[in-house]
C-alpha cells in the first residue's frame, strides 16, 4: 500500500469538526435557561441530551459502514444537510415558544426530538472524518492527523459555550439561530473543499469478505479506551458544578463560575496535549494511550483531595492533558488495526462505544456523587489506571 502523509481535504474536515462541536455545545449552554423559561423540569433537559447520546450510539456504526459503501463525502453532505434542517426547526420553535409558550408536552416533544435527531445525524461526522483520515494517512502517522480533528473538537468545546453565553445575554433565541449557521458553513466547506472519493468497498477485489463485528479482537483496546475516556469525561463534566459548591463551599453563582473555569482548563489541556501528539508523530498510539490514561488517572483521582479552587482547576487541567493523548490515539489505533475496506465500520464502531459512554457516564457519575462526592473521581482514576495497564500489556504482546 502506498503511504501518504497528507490527507486530502483535511482542513475542511477540521473546520467541520470545529463548527459541529461549537453547535452541539451551544445547545448545552442554553438548554437550562430555555427549559426554565418554558416551565419544564430539569430532567427534561437531561432527557434531551441522553436521547441524543442514545441515537448517536445506535447510528454511528451504521454511518461509518455506509461511508465505506457510498463514499465519505456523500455521507458527510447527507448528514450535515439534515443537521442544518433540524437545527433550524429547533431554533424556530424555541423562538416562537419563548414568545408564546405552547403546551408542556409539545415543548418536551420538540426539544427532545430535535436534539435526538441532531445526535442521529451528527453521529455520521466523527467516524466518517476519522475514516477519511485513515484513508489518506499512512499507518503510524494517523495519530498526528487525528489530533488535528481532536484539537478542533476541543477548541469548539471552549469557544461554543463562551460564544453562546455572550449571544444569549443579548437574546436567547438568537443563540440557536447562530448555532444553526455553523453546520451550514460546514456543509458549504465540505461541498467546496473536500475532494470527491470513490466508495472504498467498491475498490476492493471481488469475493467474500468477513464483516467487522462488535467482538473483533483487533478493536478491543480502542473500544476500551474510548469507553473509559468518555465515561471519565462525562462524569467529570456532570459533577464539577456540584463538587465546587459542596466541597469548596461556594455559592451557586460562584460554583457555576468555578465549573466554567474548570471546563475551560479542560479545553486548554486537551489542545496542548494534542499539539504535542501532532509534533511527535512517530509515537505509537498504544504508547500515547498508556501515558495519557496514567496522567489523566492521576489528575482525576486527585480531585478527591481538592480543598481550594485553584487545586480543582489544576487537577482538571492535568486530567485533560492526559485525555489529549488518549482521544486521537484510540481512533488512530482502530484505523491501524483494520483493512482499508473496514475503516468506516471500525471508526463507526468506536464512535458507537463513545455514544454508550456519553449515556452511561452522567447517570453513573450523579448516582455515585449522591453516595459520596469523591466517589466518581476515585472510580474514574481506577478505570483509567486499568486502561493504562491494558495499553501497556497490549503493546508488550504485540512486540513479543
Amino acid at each position: 500500500m502506498r503511504e501518504r502523509s497528507v490527507v486530502p481535504g483535511l482542513p475542511a474536515l477540521v473546520f467541520a469538526a470545529l463548527t459541529g462541536t461549537m453547535a452541539m455545545m451551544a445547545f448545552v449552554a442554553v438548554v437550562g435557561p430555555v427549559v426554565r423559561l418554558l416551565g419544564l423540569a430539569e430532567w427534561h433537559a437531561g432527557l434531551s441530551v441522553t436521547a441524543a447520546g442514545v441515537l448517536w450510539m445506535l447510528s454511528a456504526r451504521r454511518w461509518g459502514t455506509l461511508s465505506d459503501r457510498i463514499g465519505r463525502k456523500r455521507v458527510l453532505l447527507i448528514a450535515l444537510a439534515a443537521y442544518v434542517v433540524i437545527y433550524v426547526v429547533m431554533a424556530v420553535f424555541v423562538d416562537a415558544a419563548l414568545a408564546r409558550p405552547p403546551a408542556l408536552w409539545l415543548s418536551v416533544a420538540v426539544l427532545v426530538g430535535t436534539r435526538a435527531l441532531v445526535g442521529l445525524f451528527y453521529a455520521a461526522v466523527p467516524p466518517t472524518a476519522a475514516a477519511m483520515v485513515a484513508d489518506g494517512a499512512a499507518p503510524g502517522q494517523r495519530a498526528a492527523a487525528m489530533a488535528k480533528l481532536g484539537s478542533a473538537n476541543a477548541l469548539g468545546m471552549v469557544i461554543g459555550p463562551a460564544a453562546a453565553g455572550w449571544i444569549a445575554f443579548h437574546q436567547l433565541s438568537l443563540t440557536l439561530y447562530v448555532a444553526a449557521l455553523l453546520p451550514l458553513l460546514s456543509l458549504a466547506v465540505i461541498a467546496w473543499r473536500l475532494p470527491a472519493d470513490a466508495p472504498v468497498a467498491a475498490a476492493m477485489p471481488a469475493g467474500p469478505r468477513q464483516r467487522l463485528g462488535w467482538t473483533d479482537s483487533r478493536l478491543r483496546l480502542p473500544m476500551l479506551a474510548v469507553f473509559a475516556a468518555m465515561v471519565s469525561v462525562t462524569i467529570a463534566q456532570v459533577t464539577v458544578g456540584f463538587f465546587a459548591i459542596d466541597r469548596l463551599q461556594l455559592s451557586p453563582a460562584d460554583g457555576a463560575q468555578a465549573a466554567g473555569l474548570a471546563l475551560t482548563a479542560v479545553g486548554v489541556g486537551l489542545i496542548l496535549a494534542q499539539i504535542l501528539v501532532m509534533k511527535l508523530g512517530g509515537v505509537p498510539p498504544r504508547r500515547w494511550i498508556a501515558i495519557g490514561a496514567l496522567i489523566s488517572a492521576l489528575g482525576f483521582a486527585s480531585v478527591a483531595l481538592v480543598d481550594a479552587r485553584w487545586e480543582l482547576l489544576l487537577a482538571y487541567a492535568v486530567a485533560a492533558f492526559g485525555m489529549g493523548f488518549v482521544f486521537p490515539s484510540f481512533q488512530a489505533l482502530a484505523a491501524d488495526s483494520v483493512q482499508a475496506h473496514e475503516q468506516g465500520a471500525a471508526a463507526g464502531t468506536v464512535a458507537s462505544v463513545q455514544g454508550l459512554g456519553m449515556v452511561i457516564g452522567p447517570m453513573l457519575g450523579t448516582l455515585l456523587y449522591q453516595w459520596r462526592p469523591s466517589a466518581p473521581y476515585v472510580l474514574v482514576g481506577v478505570l483509567l489506571l486499568v486502561l493504562s495497564i491494558a495499553a501497556m500489556r497490549h503493546r508488550a504482546a504485540v512486540t513479543a
